[in-house]
């Protein structure tokens, strides 16, 4: 029977229940308790046994957990947010980052009001730009305006000897100024919003992280300096070029952006029916394009190709998809809707199945000719982040997992990190469980993967990320340094 159908039944029962026994008053709880009970099963359908799913009830329920994951697990005192949860722990910069951009969407969507985001985001910002910062290897969050990856969620301090991380700051920094350009109203909160975003961005020093100039570094720790690699294209590092070209007081020189793009070259060419720049793990693909909309602008190299970074994302969704229907891995359930490599959690480090199958905890996972980099690890971030560039393939293929392992994977903040249908061995795992004639799900919820999906169903359904960051003008003199025109950017900035 169909949901809305419940209702009148019960409504029925009681009525005539009532003639026989009930008072008033019961007969008016009753109702109340019929209501509310129907209104639950309106909104978790899958858990009240529907077999057809509401494409559009699925994607609005999943953006709605997933901001619950935000707004209800972060430290209230300093705004951080877990890199993990339940499991908890440290907290991931990055996370923080995603964080302060879910809270304008928050205010749009109708979730929490204009004050509560405002309120969360001045506790954040107040916390980041007071935290200490200075080379010293304890006691500090960061250094040279940098932020360490992790943080201790209590302290804000630098934990676990992470580094000093170029990329998560960017990341922190585009939900910073995504911030700064939403909350532009007078009132006094939002004026010290935009302040502090300034004074946060304005000390972060680009040219410092240029150990081996025109290239920006992946990072720097107390205890080794600077890391041995430097960020070239492509990946998730396109955010870290743009915001230090645009830095309005430390910035790189263009030829920053060509050392960027010198590698892209090496990347390029034909991978299950698509032609594109690769990157094997989807969020290579999604970050910049959180905060960036690339529609119809260019850079050189693209003009060269003849397509934008936005159709390049497009075609690497449909590259995963064709990849998972040849499935070279013989993966268990691979196919059009169940499908989706990026950076998540797995089972194990461990070669344990008849195909020669070698699994993996934490890694980035990826499509290539072979599947080297496939362990039949799927992360439900992979394929939702990308429904701004193909929503033809992910909304299908969100609603069928969540219609057939929606009770194993789908729980209070939205998707589990990931899950492996092909996993089923009785081992100790460090993360996640095994579940009979099912396969190894994870345990927890990761910041950095909850934040894509929030923003880019948002950027699906309305482009607000999008429109906002058009209007930041260091995002805007980052791209069009870089090179960038067309589009937008012809536009007028404000």
């Amino acid at each position: 029977m169909p949901i809305p159908g419940v209702l009148p039944l019960l409504a029925g029962v009681f009525t005539r229940h009532r003639q026989v026994t009930m008072s008033r008053r019961h007969f008016i709880q009753c109702v109340a308790l019929i209501s509310s009970i129907a209104m639950m099963m309106l909104s978790f359908p899958v858990l009240a046994g529907a077999q057809e799913l509401d494409p559009v009830v699925v994607v609005n329920d999943l953006q709605e957990r997933t901001f619950r994951f935000f707004w209800e697990t972060a430290n209230r005192d300093n705004g951080l947010i877990p890199d993990r949860y339940p499991t908890g722990g440290a907290s991931s910069i990055a996370a923080v980052g995603f964080g302060l951009t879910t809270y304008p969407i928050g205010v749009e969507r109708g979730y929490i009001t204009r004050e509560q985001a405002r309120e969360r985001t001045l506790v954040t910002l107040r916390f980041l730009h007071g935290a200490p910062q200075g080379p010293e290897a304890h006691g500090t969050a960061g250094y040279k305006g940098f932020f360490y990856h992790f943080l201790d969620m209590g302290t804000g301090h630098r934990v676990m000897q992470s580094e000093l991380s170029t990329v998560d700051t960017a990341i922190l920094l585009a939900g910073a100024l995504f911030c700064q350009s939403y909350f532009d109203g007078v009132h006094a909160d939002e004026v010290e919003i935009r302040s502090l975003v300034e004074k946060i961005y304005r000390r972060v020093d680009w040219r410092w992280a240029q150990a081996k100039p025109p290239a920006i570094t992946l990072g720097w720790s107390p205890e080794d300096g600077f890391l041995k690699y430097d960020w070239r294209g492509y990946n998730e590092a396109m955010l870290v070029y743009l915001l230090a070209l645009g830095s309005p007081t430390f910035p790189v020189e263009p030829d920053a952006w060509t050392e960027w793009t010198s590698t892209y070259d090496q990347h390029w060419g034909k991978l299950f029916g698509q032609e594109f720049l690769r990157f094997p793990p989807l969020f290579g693909h999604q970050y910049p394009h959180i905060w960036t909309d690339f529609r119809g602008i260019r850079d050189a190299y693209m003009q060269r190709r003849g397509i934008d970074y936005f159709e390049n994302s497009r075609r690497a969704v449909y590259a995963q998809q064709a990849y998972a229907v040849a499935n070279p891995r013989r993966c268990r359930d691979y196919g059009a809707t169940i499908f989706g490599l990026t950076a998540s959690d797995g089972p194990a480090d461990v070669e344990l199945s008849d195909n020669g199958l070698t699994f993996y905890t934490y890694t980035a996972r990826g499509i290539d000719a072979t599947g080297t980099h496939d362990d039949c690890t799927v992360a439900p971030t992979a394929v939702v982040a990308s429904i701004a560039f193909a929503p033809e393939l992910v909304i299908p293929a969100t609603v069928e997992m969540r219609r057939l392992y929606g009770k194993h994977i789908y729980a209070k903040y939205g998707f589990l990190d990931a899950f492996n249908r092909t996993f089923t061995f009785n081992i100790k795992l460090r993360h996640g469980h095994v579940i009979r004639d099912f396969g190894w799900v994870a345990d927890d919820y990761l910041g950095i993967d909850q934040g894509p999906i929030f923003a880019m169903i948002e950027n699906h359904r309305s482009a607000l990320v999008w429109r906002v960051m058009r209007k930041n003008a260091y995002l805007r003199r980052g791209l069009e340094r870089a090179g960038f025109s067309g589009g937008w950017l012809a536009e007028p900035g404000d």
